[in-house]
């Protein structure tokens, strides 16, 4: 097992070139995440049509969708933990490598099943954005690391948000495996870049894999999110979906107390109920329900056909250029949180994030009516996302030990998984029980639109409430030791939002020489 002294990682920390220089290393890395968060929203626009694209049914359709959520969410917290232990740019490849596997799988089939394993193996791909962040923190220079994180955890919103645009015009121009054989070049792009510009982190955390832990939390995140996902086609009180949620609910207890007896857990649970971390976590799926939200609603409300009274009547590309300066604003604010964050705190750039969240949603209650309003909704929401999203990663770094930071960002960016399939679930229901017939389909209505909106304000407004708990996290005037290591020891001129880490050295698990 290796172990990092500090005396290793002080050398590959201020002395380093790469991390004086820091670069192509935030580029590549954030293009590394977008490539991977494009697999989110890649087949929203053909969505209605993979009943007849595979020659199944509606609900056995939907599986396409929910294997790639349930292989994120399964591998973020283990691929974060396998990059602590033995390579954060090895497993950043690994992910990547598997996600154009399965891309070159879907590109290939017609068939369900095959569909299905394809679909799955792109999702896993999802851990390389804690991947992502743990290298940033390990390589960049501090002056660099706070925007650069930013953008990089924004990734998951501005993949998701340019998808849309492309993807709506490669399928209705082309063959819908196009879209597949597009995302396999530009993971293959990805890696390459990842392997010339990257470099690989010295620091390691000390023990083994938990694979017992990891099959435990994948069994529990599947029983869970699969009824979550599924529960409007199988019934919220059948009996399957509600088994499921009792054997996740058994399962997680039981793998929680097997991870307080491990000497080397996947995932720390005695760190993750600190408050900061606990409360950053909660968060994260408020976040995540009220991002999913205007994915859900805007697309549709824009396809409308006009004849409904209120439908905007736009082709599946002109609703995805209306929806893409979602993920535009959120890449642009990224600047903007590290300059805010330096100054007033990681915590206090998440609540005016969540404010403008707010503000957004409740405009759109009433600025529904024209394509031009639905732009304002998008820039607006993309900015309070993308500060928000902006903050979640430095207030997880800032209260973990160094070791464990892709461990403790995938958990977090599980997090933001959770909040995402909870959000699509509940929204799904409300846009069913209120849609009317209309010819030979039912169409949303736009009282479920409005109730989504509100569904979305509310999960922010609870988000506030557990953000105002969150110590305050202000950059020091003296220098602050992260991870107990005299190497990390940084100057508040030269950090950003991890200048504010408050990591005891009991709690370190770098061992000292």
């Amino acid at each position: 097992m290796q172990r990092t002294t500090n005396e290793q990682r002080a050398a590959a920390l201020p002395d380093d070139p790469q991390r004086r220089k820091g670069g192509g290393v935030v580029p590549v890395l954030a293009f590394a995440g977008i490539t991977v968060a494009v697999m989110q929203t890649l087949l929203v626009p053909v969505i209605k049509d993979l009943p007849s694209l595979l020659g199944t049914d509606p609900a056995n359709a939907t599986w396409v969708m929910t294997a790639t959520l349930l292989a994120g969410a399964v591998a973020t917290p283990i691929m974060g933990r396998l990059g602590d232990l033995y390579g954060k740019r090895r497993m950043l490849l690994a992910s990547l490598a598997v996600m154009v596997v399965g891309s070159l799988i879907c590109a290939s089939t017609d068939s369900l099943v095959i569909m299905i394993v394809g679909r799955a193996l792109q999702g896993f791909a999802m851990g390389a954005i804690p991947l992502g962040i743990g290298i940033m923190r390990d390589v960049l220079p501090r002056e660099k690391l706070g925007s650069a994180m930013a953008l990089m955890s924004s990734s998951i919103g501005v993949g998701g948000g340019l998808a849309l645009p492309a993807a709506a015009i490669v399928a209705q121009h082309a063959d819908w495996h196009a879209l597949f054989l597009g995302s396999a070049a530009l993971g293959v792009l990805a890696m390459s870049l990842t392997a010339l510009v990257v470099p690989e982190p010295a620091l390691r955390a000390p023990g083994r894999f938990d694979f017992t832990g990891a099959v435990g939390l994948s069994l529990g995140l599947v029983c869970l999110l699969l009824p979550v996902t599924k529960g409007g086609d199988w019934g919220w009180g059948s009996p399957l979906t509600l088994g499921l949620i009792a054997a996740s609910l058994v399962i997680l207890v039981l793998w929680g107390l097997f991870e307080l007896r491990s000497t080397a857990p996947l995932v720390d649970l005695r760190t993750s109920a600190r408050r900061e971390v606990l409360l950053t976590n909660l968060v994260s799926i408020m976040v995540g329900v009220a991002f999913y939200a205007v994915s859900l609603v805007l697309p549709q409300l824009l396809q409308l056909p006009a004849a409904t009274g209120y439908g905007l009547g736009q082709s599946m590309v002109v609703a995805g250029l209306c929806v893409a300066p979602l993920g535009l604003t959120m890449m642009f604010v990224a600047p903007l949180y590290a300059r805010l964050s330096a100054r007033r705190g990681p915590k206090t750039t998440l609540i005016l994030g969540m404010l403008i969240i707010a503000i957004g949603y409740g405009a759109g209650l009433g600025l529904m009516s024209a394509p031009w309003q639905t732009v304002i909704i998008a820039v607006v929401l993309g900015a309070g996302i993308g500060l928000a999203y902006s903050s979640l990663p430095a207030l997880i770094i800032g209260a973990v030990d160094a070791s464990e930071t892709g461990a403790a960002n995938g958990l977090n960016t599980l997090m933001r998984s959770i909040g995402t399939s909870m959000s699509s679930a509940v929204i799904g229901m409300v846009l069913a029980n209120t849609s009317v017939r209309m010819g030979s389909v039912n169409v949303p209505t736009m009282e479920g639109f409005r109730t989504s909106f509100m569904i979305a304000t509310g999960a922010v407004l609870v988000g506030l409430v557990l953000a105002a708990f969150l110590p305050t996290q202000r950059p020091a005037r003296r220098p602050v030791l992260l991870a107990s290591s005299a190497g990390d020891a940084l100057t508040a001129a030269e950090a950003a939002p991890p200048a504010a880490a408050r990591v005891s050295a009991p709690e370190s698990r770098t061992p000292a020489p």
